[in-house]
């Protein structure tokens, strides 16, 4: 869906008339009705009017899925955390094998 789509369905979600939410972002109702039919669209201000005049983020408004931009993100450091976490497993075992080693080496002598 485009921008002035969201902005449409938001508004009315909110039960807002054109004129009530161009009061609460400080614009015009034809600037709402500009922005809905994707005549004109909003500078970064008026976004940021916008998302809090309809509670929501920016990212949403504008249609950047925010879930699938970060949900590989954090399956990817999920999995380094992992792979870091069986590193100093290993580095650890290896150290106790040493210091075995070690103990048993000066007790022989």
């Amino acid at each position: 869906m485009d921008l002035g789509g969201r902005i449409f369905e938001l508004r009315k979600k909110q039960q807002f008339s054109q004129e009530k939410l161009g009061e609460r972002v400080g614009v015009t109702r034809q600037t709402i009705s500009n922005w809905e039919l994707n005549e004109t669209l909003p500078d970064t201000n008026q976004l940021i009017a916008l998302s809090k005049a309809l509670v929501i983020s920016i990212d949403e408004l504008v249609g950047n899925d925010v879930q699938n931009l970060l949900q590989p993100k954090v399956v990817k450091n999920e999995e380094k955390n992992v792979k870091d976490n069986d590193l100093i497993m290993i580095i650890i075992i290896l150290f106790l094998i040493i210091i075995g080693l070690i103990v048993t080496f000066v007790i022989t002598v």
